[in-house]
């Protein structure tokens, strides 16, 4: 990764990012657009998953050479299970934020440059080795000096800064990534169903806002402000004598990591409990204050003991609020109704929901998704945890593999926010099953769901029941009408004419070979205009003409 802003750097980077984006788009034009058009969809069909599998391997090693912005978009990727396959994104999970660390000279002068005094007047110790050495910034253990220490009522603190150079190690990323997603967009495939610059704007909002430490200390006094209250809940507080833009202070409150059973039991902790607590200070977040940690994993939470001798005055700490993610009213609303939609089992309710939502692109027709939901409550609707656990694998597995092709064959396109608090959950999720196998998160968020509802139509089990009542055939009539005018109004109205597809297909064959037969003729007579140039080329580009040859051979005998 560019140590600095090198201008001769920076353009080299943005020239490699460039060429990996151009090679990988070049390799989808051929594979998904030539050949199906040629008749090889079949060929490229079997090889789909393992070309992805090696475009993905190959993105991952240019994250982790290249550093900088590149492992964050990795990550994001990885995420990202509404727009790519799992081939893509199962191969991008364990890209890991951890590189070398920047050299302490080049950290010492950041700090002073930003503080504007020496650092041994700020800190009476600075540790030069960091305690963790991220992408964009690393962290350093100090400790204040003895005014700003008197003042603040502790000395131990932990210091965190950018790398040198990182703005506009991000600025470029930034643009390539721009240029990528305008290309997308000329491609009607990828268009119709992803909104790709909208994608590359979130994902530069989360970065930028990342590499603001005023930004994320003021996180860090909004999420203390929110559970003031609350005896389980800690944070660090911010040293604002110590923070800038690119340096952020915080007292030091470095703990037992939450996910380290052994050390728990060894002071008279029970992992159970910290299990509940988790949940339940997560669903605070998200259904109570309206502001949430979106990267909760292992490394970002510490228990803290309580006093000696005491077991049940432990506490949760949490650190790092550079990724937050803000509940509006909106996205309340549509939780809303989307939690009523599973209560009453309503497959078309729940689209309904998921639209205002702005899941699905304007334009969607979701019809298709409309079944797959139905055909989910029906098999697996009121199921326990403990049901879903006895039930054939084979059978989950096929229905989420035919469930996530549905998904992604529409415009679904999750929302910054709405991927954030399906990060937060998933990685909650895992961690109280770290703690504690039996652990249902479901319950934990029951109380949280039902107050949620409670509290603006009415008890949950009324709810359910005045819905079901809602799926009668009296009750939908007037809804399916009304969907019927919106379906024409969208121009997604589909008359069944046998006689005429059967005209559009024998009209798409001819075409087909039509085309076929003119590619034929371009590499043929350019093979023989190159092999009299004494072009190499030529010879592969005659050889090659004999494909699209056999295609309208093939298709001709076919008929």
């Amino acid at each position: 990764m560019p140590q600095s802003g090198d201008a001769a750097q920076l353009r080299a980077r943005y020239r490699r990012i460039m060429r990996f984006a151009t090679r990988a788009f070049v390799q989808a034009w051929w594979f998904e657009l030539v050949l199906p058009r040629i008749g090889f969809g079949g060929l490229a069909e079997r090889g789909r998953a393992a070309r992805l599998q090696r475009l993905a391997r190959r993105f991952h090693g240019l994250a982790v050479e290249l550093g900088g912005l590149m492992i964050k978009v990795g990550q994001f990727l990885s995420s990202r299970l509404d727009v790519l396959p799992p081939e893509i994104t199962s191969e991008l999970e364990g890209l890991q934020d951890e590189v070398a660390a920047e050299s302490f000279e080049r950290i010492r002068a950041q700090t002073e440059a930003e503080l504007g005094i020496p650092l041994e007047v700020a800190f009476t110790a600075f540790d030069p080795v960091p305690i963790a050495a991220a992408s964009l910034g690393q962290a350093h253990r100090a400790r204040l000096s003895p005014g700003v220490a008197a003042d603040v009522g502790f000395e131990d603190v932990v210091v965190k800064v950018q790398r040198p150079g990182i703005e506009q190690v991000v600025e470029v990323d930034l643009a390539a990534l721009r240029r990528v997603g305008r290309w997308l967009m000329r491609v009607r495939l990828v268009s119709s169903r992803v909104d790709a610059p909208g994608l590359v704007e979130e994902f530069a909002t989360t970065s930028l806002a990342e590499i603001d430490y005023l930004n994320e200390a003021g996180n860090a006094e909004r999420f203390a402000a929110d559970f003031a209250g609350d005896a389980r809940i800690r944070t660090p507080a911010v040293v604002w004598d110590r923070t800038s833009l690119r340096v952020l202070t915080l007292s030091d409150v470095t703990a037992i990591k939450i996910t380290d059973v052994a050390a728990l039991e060894a002071v008279g902790i029970d992992p159970a409990a910290v299990a509940q607590e988790l949940a339940r200070a997560t669903f605070q977040q998200i259904f109570v204050a309206g502001f949430f940690h979106a990267d909760p994993h292992p490394g970002n939470i510490f228990v803290t003991p309580g006093p000696r001798g005491s077991t049940d005055a432990w506490r949760l700490t949490f650190v790092d609020f550079g990724m937050m993610g803000e509940i509006s009213d909106a996205l309340r609303a549509g939780l809303r109704d989307f939690i009523l939609a599973v209560v009453a089992r309503d497959g078309r309710a729940l689209v309904a929901s998921l639209e205002r939502l702005g899941v699905l692109l304007p334009g969607a027709d979701t019809e298709e998704l409309e079944r797959a939901m139905a055909a989910s409550f029906d098999r697996f609707g009121g199921m326990g945890v403990a049901e879903l656990r006895d039930l054939d694998p084979r059978e989950l597995e096929a229905f989420a593999r035919q469930f996530g092709d549905t998904i992604r064959s529409l415009p679904f396109q999750l929302p910054e926010n709405f991927l954030l608090l399906i990060r937060t959950i998933s990685l909650i999720s895992g961690v109280t099953s770290a703690l504690n196998r039996d652990f249902n998160m479901w319950d934990a968020v029951d109380p949280f769901a039902r107050s949620v509802l409670s509290n603006s139509v009415g008890d949950v089990r009324e709810l359910g029941r005045r819905a079901v009542g809602y799926a009668t055939t009296i009750g939908r009539l007037p809804q399916r009408v009304d969907e019927l005018v919106t379906r024409i109004d969208r121009g997604q109205l589909a008359v069944r004419a046998p006689g005429v597809e059967n005209r559009l297909s024998s009209l798409e064959r001819l075409l087909s070979r039509l085309i076929s037969a003119i590619v034929f003729a371009a590499m043929l007579f350019s093979g023989v205009l190159l092999v009299r140039a004494d072009e190499p080329w030529g010879w592969a580009l005659m050889a090659a003409s004999a494909v699209p040859l056999i295609h309208v051979a093939l298709t001709m005998r076919r008929r």
